[in-house]
């Protein structure tokens, strides 16, 4: 298909290359999906735009790079694979190869949004698979090391290519193996890569309210709450303090990378804890957005210690997932430990629970 421009004279393409489509381009004007989010995300910069697609085909680098230019256009992709195998994609009829969606993932995605979490779906024992072709999706998982996967055995369905040309060949012993397989690669990566990638991270997390946790039995601690990051990576986290981040914002404007990593950090974290962490302190509810540091991981979920109430906005501007004032910041929590009183301040939530919110887009 021609390129043509979007609205902001970018070439537009409604594949990816490398990836066929079926769709035909209209003759008369119109707007184009990543027109669609822009729209969505100028609505409220802090209402958290989050989309999905049910074909890795659908992700152009203009709606990549209106990904990386907002704030509130969530770091977060689904990008459906089904198979590592370019055989096995040909008898799906997926319109791509192996290394179309590779070259797409790795050098596309991963280089303009190097942040991103992604997602997918796969499945095992498609009819005539064989054990080099389900190889080729153990192998892509590796490569790729995807944050969520949707992992399922393959079952036939009427009405479907499949169901009219081919045969439901492979055992069902098979199949559970594979899957348990597939299942195994992806655990095994998304831990290891959390603990790499999150631990130490400060992430804007949208409250969601209490997590079951809090309520098992048996369970004596501080309530437990839960919320979803920039990723929709699931995080728990303690609500035992909870500071507004006006002087958070206040220290970093003021004060320069230089100054922050040349003196010397410890007498620096001790002189600044005061102001960030002895004001008043204020109370979370449903739909607001938490500064949040990642203290632990455990698969997919992640556990983390509340900071700093904050909005999208501010927190973009802070910077922090970048890695700016990470070193003086983790002196300056480790030194808050303990001692930090318990809630005892409240004061009215930034903003109505409705604006802290999610709008999701199919494509």
């Amino acid at each position: 298909l021609a390129a043509a421009p979007d609205h902001n004279g970018t070439a537009y393409t409604l594949s990816n290359a490398g990836f066929a489509s079926r769709q035909r381009r209209r003759e008369e004007g119109g707007f184009y999906f990543a027109d669609l989010v822009a729209q969505v995300s100028d609505l409220s910069p802090e209402l958290r735009v989050r989309f999905t697609s049910p074909h890795p085909k659908d992700y152009p680098p203009p709606l990549l790079d209106l990904m990386a230019e907002r704030h509130n256009v969530c770091n977060h992709l689904h990008m459906p694979a089904q198979s590592g195998s370019t055989s096995m994609l040909k008898r799906m009829k997926r319109g791509y190869t192996r290394q179309a969606y590779l070259d797409l993932v790795l050098n596309q995605v991963m280089t303009r949004l190097p942040d991103v979490a992604i997602s997918s779906d796969f499945i095992s024992g498609f009819c005539g698979e064989t054990e080099e072709e389900h190889d080729d999706t153990l192998s892509l998982m590796e490569l790729v090391r995807y944050d969520q996967a949707f992992m399922f055995a393959y079952s036939m369905r009427e009405k479907t290519h499949a169901h009219r040309t081919m045969q439901d060949d492979v055992p069902e012993d098979v199949k559970k193996r594979r899957l348990q397989q597939v299942i195994d690669v992806f655990q095994r990566n998304v831990h290891e890569k959390n603990r790499q990638v999150e631990v130490g991270k400060f992430r804007a997390v949208l409250v969601e309210g209490e997590s079951k946790r809090s309520r098992k039995a048996g369970y004596d601690g501080p309530m437990l709450w839960q919320g979803r990051t920039d990723q929709n990576k699931r995080i728990i986290f303690p609500v035992e303090h909870c500071w507004d981040d006006a002087p958070l914002r206040e220290w970093i404007r003021t004060t320069s990378n230089q100054q922050r990593n040349t003196i010397n950090m410890e007498r620096w974290a001790e002189l600044q804890r005061p102001l960030l962490f002895d004001g008043p302190q204020v109370s979370l509810q449903k739909g607001d957005y938490a500064i949040v540091q990642v203290t632990e991981a455990k698969g997919h979920t992640l556990r983390g210690r509340l900071l700093w109430r904050t909005t999208l906005q501010r927190f973009s501007e802070l910077n922090l997932e970048n890695g700016r004032s990470d070193a003086v910041l983790h002196n300056l929590i480790r030194g808050a430990g303990a001692s930090v009183p318990t809630l005892t301040t409240t004061t009215e939530p930034l903003h109505p629970p409705q604006e802290a919110s999610e709008s999701r887009i199919s494509s």
